[in-house]
């Protein structure tokens, strides 16, 4: 195969041909390269890259024999990381000036996890400044840009990863989500992303291991490849306290065998929590309809979360002070308006407040598993605007509705942070300008496995996924 058709194959493609040794890690690496070369020039998705790393972990994998349990068995595909995630021995910058020289001794868990099941990292991708924002740009490498229309963001903050997916340089990447980092992308570049439950992915070792908002995951072109990678993630890591064993059946098996949900709810804005473009609202409500061609009963409905905006960015910000404030005092001058201003909100926040925020997430968990109790599956729309002009830091209007903070144009994705359920993005067609509309679908507490059959189903129905990779789009 030339390098081309090599980039185009789907991981778990990839992946057999690899355990069959009819491809070579080494051979996968090149051709990555060569593709990153041919592309990357166009969108900035992949800052920095460790060639002879990846090839020297190529060797040692190529010498050693597979495990036993093949179970999330990458066999030496290689995959790149989000720059928020430590890799060893390779520079690791937070997307901030303040770490443009960092260079980790240790890989985060999730890293250790990835390279112990035979994914060898090749590169690490852009992400805004401690990954806040949901448009993928920094100080040190520039915007990311969306390569269905390069004039375009591309989303954030899992942005880089989202572009190396969708154009072909990369078959597997990692992407993180706290408040819609890692649905958003994956909406804007018509790829897909699984936020998973907290704890399902274990990370770490990191200042706040106890926190259940930030969560890592698995971004790819397909739900089948996503379901390999979340094998390759997923189980339990003593330095992770909440992570918990992986489910008997694998994430592969469970997708070979797409599901049927019987009770589906859609709603466009999550009932009435934020606005949402006429046409993003169309084009996912006739997504969310097609589930009665498999079966299912389609109603409009939604769980109680009018306390989501207030609740979430009060926690938001309080987990900003525990994580980020000693950079506030040391390097103001070098942090961005935006990372300064959430540190600075929660430094304002009262324990009162926080205990407030925390009992309204109490109820908004408890009014979601009741909710599911009679329905098996949530639709909405990931994103409430289709992709904006890269040089738009955030959104702040819709209409008549102006958006009180950098962060709640993304309300529709961190509602769902807050209910702690697993929640995707789904590529469910596209608006009359051509550019990709994503249906976030959302599981029941520790449904994974049921989300990803149903989704599965949904995405053989909807036919896009062939669409992929795309030579980036001059805007």
């Amino acid at each position: 195969m030339h390098g081309a058709e090599l980039t185009d194959l789907p991981a778990r493609e990839a992946v057999r041909l690899l355990s069959e040794g009819e491809l070579s890690p080494l051979e996968l690496i090149d051709a990555a390269l060569a593709r990153i070369e041919a592309v990357d020039w166009q969108v900035h998705a992949v800052p920095t890259l460790c060639a002879e790393r990846a090839r020297a972990a190529a060797r040692r994998l190529m010498a050693a024999e597979p495990p036993e349990d093949r179970r999330g068995w990458l066999a030496g595909l290689p995959v790149l990381v989000k720059d928020l995630t430590d890799v060893a021995g390779v520079r690791t910058t937070y997307g901030s000036p303040i770490f443009a020289e960092h260079v980790p001794e240790r890989s985060d868990i999730l890293v250790e996890r990835i390279e112990a099941r035979g994914g060898i990292v090749l590169g690490k991708t852009n992400t805004p400044e401690f990954g806040a924002g949901a448009n993928t740009f920094n100080e040190l490498f520039g915007a990311t840009r969306n390569p269905w229309n390069t004039a375009l963001t591309c989303g954030g903050s899992s942005g880089g990863s989202a572009v190396a997916l969708a154009t072909g340089m990369a078959w597997l990447a990692t992407g993180s989500d706290l408040g819609g980092s890692l649905r958003t992308p994956a909406a804007f570049c018509s790829v897909v992303g699984l936020r998973p439950s907290p704890g399902r992915v274990p990370h770490g070792p990191g200042p706040v291991p106890f926190q259940t908002l930030a969560v890592d995951g698995p971004m790819a072109r397909d739900l089948r490849d996503l379901a390999l990678f979340l094998d390759a993630m997923a189980g339990l890591d003593r330095g992770d306290p909440l992570s918990f064993e992986a489910p008997a059946l694998s994430y592969t098996d469970t997708v070979g065998w797409p599901g049927r949900p019987v009770r589906v709810a859609f709603s466009p804005d999550l009932g009435g929590i934020t606005p949402v473009d006429p046409e993003i609202a169309r084009i996912c409500r006739a997504a969310a309809a097609r589930f009665a061609e498999l079966g299912a009963e389609v109603e409009e409905a939604a769980p109680d979360l009018g306390e989501a905006v207030e609740c979430f960015t009060t926690l938001r910000a309080a987990l900003f002070v525990a994580g980020k404030a000693e950079l506030l005092e040391r390097h103001r001058e070098a942090l961005k308006p935006e990372v300064i201003w959430n540190i600075e909100h929660g430094l304002r926040t009262t324990a009162a407040e926080i205990g407030a925020a925390e009992r309204a997430r109490g109820r908004i968990q408890k009014a979601t598993a009741a909710f599911f109790e009679t329905r098996d599956l949530l639709a909405c729309p990931t994103a409430i605007v289709p992709p904006f002009p890269v040089e738009i830091r955030y959104l702040e209007e819709l209409g008549d509705h102006r958006f009180p903070s950098y962060v709640d144009w993304l309300a529709v994705t961190y509602a769902i942070t807050l209910t702690g359920c697993p929640a995707l993005s789904l590529p469910c067609g596209f608006t009359e300008n051509g550019l990709p509309v994503g249906l976030q679908l959302v599981g029941p507490p520790r449904g994974e496995a049921a989300l990803l059959q149903a989704a599965v189903a949904l995405e053989d129905l909807l036919g896009l996924t062939e669409l992929l990779p795309i030579a980036p789009r001059p805007g």
